[in-house]
């Protein structure tokens, strides 16, 4: 959420809210079909145990690789920038701000998912709280002819929102947890009430702050934004020198450390569940510090050894969850049918499963060309 605006800084606007909401149609469907490829099997079980069992070891091992790199690198992202935001307020330098951050709430992931449940209400409630005090005290200042970008030097915006598919993909990038939800709630139906319910809250709450930032933060002046590469630690100062309002700021920031961290929490148990059942560590406390210590660890080093580049990380994720959250849930969901039709079963057919395939392929082509500098960057 805190990379869109960046991201869709070139798109703007309605190029930017039509990206995202086409993403959160695909994502809502691709995840709907992993719980009907998961349906056949026991109530634990994640991407390991289905991918092995229908495709076998050499797809198994290519799934898990991205399952893992994707959620390693949204947790580096996370910690990185929670390094970022939590100096100044609890007067620690940023390595040791991350390293408190990730004892302290990676301990909810490790007690259970219900109590990752319980401290997401809690998160939830506070980001809601400062979601809305920072949203009027933008929304009543929004510039419309700015959030429209009228008589831009710049007219061009279709064209930059092609880089921006893999941003939002990983926005949307749930489906770590697919298993975690049908496993918490025991059945699939109910997990893909959560799943839409889930996708179609963050779609409202992604484009009232996109609307929010673009609003009040001139296109151009996103450009050495973009050139930082997109962190926080520059995009919340110049948010700041638009925003004449110390309480809107500190609403921004608190905002954004709820965001960070409830992201956090939620890719977290993804990830934990994911190695528990890859690695068949016991749902003892040992079996879960094994778990929690093959989770958190790696992007905790990594974050503490290069802690920059926020949005290049998550647009690398984006690319890479294509793997996961779209290619292989419409290979497996198609397996899955052919085996037989019982149960719950995602909508749209044949064609949806070609579609959300070919939706994955062309945001991974995306991040390569961008990657190859074939693609354009919005630079003021």
């Amino acid at each position: 959420m805190l990379g869109l605006p960046s991201a869709g800084a070139g798109a703007w606007t309605l190029w930017t809210c039509l990206v995202m909401l086409v993403t959160m149609i695909v994502m809502t469907l691709s995840g709907w079909m992993l719980l009907e490829a998961y349906k056949r099997y026991d109530i634990r079980v994640s991407f390991d145990t289905v991918t092995h069992d229908m495709f076998g070891s050499g797809a198994n091992l290519i799934n898990n690789l991205a399952v893992y790199f994707v959620g390693g690198i949204l947790l580096y992202a996370y910690i990185t920038t929670a390094g970022m935001i939590l100096p100044p307020l609890i007067g620690l330098n940023s390595k040791v701000s991350s390293i408190l951050f990730v004892l302290i709430f990676g301990a909810f992931v490790w007690h259970s998912t219900r109590a990752v449940d319980r401290i997401s209400v809690v998160l939830i409630i506070f980001m809601a709280l400062s979601f809305i005090f920072s949203i009027f005290g933008l929304a009543k200042n929004i510039n419309l002819p700015m959030l429209f970008d009228s008589g831009s030097k710049h007219p061009s915006y279709a064209p930059y929102a092609l880089a921006m598919f893999p941003v939002a993909l990983a926005s949307f990038g749930y489906h770590h947890s697919a298993a975690s939800m049908r496993a918490y709630y025991g059945e699939e139906r109910k997990a893909s009430r959560a799943i839409l319910g889930g996708t179609l809250i963050t779609l409202v709450f992604y484009i009232v702050w996109i609307v929010s930032i673009f609003g009040n933060m001139p296109r151009e002046q996103f450009a050495p934004v973009i050139a930082a590469g997109g962190d926080l630690d520059v995009l919340l100062p110049a948010l700041s020198s638009v925003i004449q309002s110390e309480n809107v700021n500190h609403a921004i920031r608190a905002f954004s450390m709820a965001a960070i961290l409830s992201s956090f929490i939620g890719v977290g148990l993804g990830v934990f569940d994911f190695l528990a059942d890859f690695f068949k560590f016991k749902n003892d406390a040992a079996g879960r510090t094994k778990s929690w210590l093959a989770t958190f660890i790696p992007p905790l080093v990594l974050s503490l050894l290069f802690p920059t580049g926020f949005l290049i990380a998550i647009g690398y994720a984006g690319a890479v969850a294509t793997i996961w959250t779209c290619i292989m849930p419409a290979l497996l969901v198609r397996e899955s049918r052919r085996r037989g039709h019982e149960g719950f079963t995602a909508p749209g057919g044949t064609f949806m499963v070609a579609f959300v395939f070919l939706f994955g392929i062309a945001v991974a082509v995306l991040h390569i060309l961008n990657m190859m500098g074939k693609l354009p960057i919005y630079s003021g």
